[in-house]
């Protein structure tokens, strides 16, 4: 199994689930800023030159959440994802999706507005932009936090990878101030990032 990996992307929400995991892995790094992600070996794989992507035997995937999905069901011994059949399948289901469909989008939205020369952050376009991505965030946040409640997890009482791929997102919000008001995403966010698995994630 060989996972395509840059720093800083969508890329180590799968590396930290296979750390979660503890199965054997081929890490392969490439560095974008030196293109290394457009020779024609690498776009046999992704042909839009783009990570993660996953290779294993005769499966490739590309995108993370596929990845993540995969990967949990995978390896069903080591029970990142609620069992087929059961009650807490639909919602985990439903918190993965709503992470990759619902959450990502607002969030790096303002993650691409901080990159924005000044004088183009303070434009009237830009500030009306944010002040939309703005109202539709927090309701994205309200509807999260009720529906985590007081659990640490999100499905089942028990770490999944929805919590990862979450934990994730929620991660650059935070580093972006984007949780302010919501101080049990921040404990959630914090509580999960603290894992060693994350750490193995995103050094080196």
């Amino acid at each position: 199994m060989k996972l395509y990996f840059a720093p800083r992307t969508r890329a180590v929400r799968p590396r930290w689930l296979l750390e979660e995991l503890g199965v054997p892995y081929e890490l392969v790094k490439l560095e974008l800023t030196r293109q290394e992600n457009n020779p024609p070996e690498y776009l046999a794989v992704h042909p839009l030159g783009e990570v993660p992507a996953l290779v294993d035997g005769e499966v490739t995937l590309l995108e993370s959440l596929a990845i993540c999905l995969y990967l949990a069901d995978r390896f069903p011994e080591k029970q990142l994802a609620p069992p087929m059949g059961s009650a807490e399948r639909g919602p985990y289901y439903q918190w993965m999706a709503f992470a990759e469909v619902s959450l990502d989008p607002a969030v790096m939205a303002f993650y691409w507005h901080a990159q924005l020369p000044e004088e183009k952050k303070a434009s009237a376009h830009a500030n009306e932009e944010l002040a939309r991505h703005g109202t539709r965030l927090e309701a994205v946040l309200d509807l999260l936090d009720m529906g985590l409640g007081g659990s640490e997890f999100l499905v089942g009482g028990a770490f999944t990878a929805a919590d990862v791929v979450m934990a994730s997102i929620l991660h650059l919000a935070h580093t972006l101030k984007l949780l302010d008001g919501h101080p049990r995403l921040v404990e959630y966010v914090k509580r999960h990032v603290q894992r060693p698995a994350v750490r193995r994630a995103v050094s080196g």
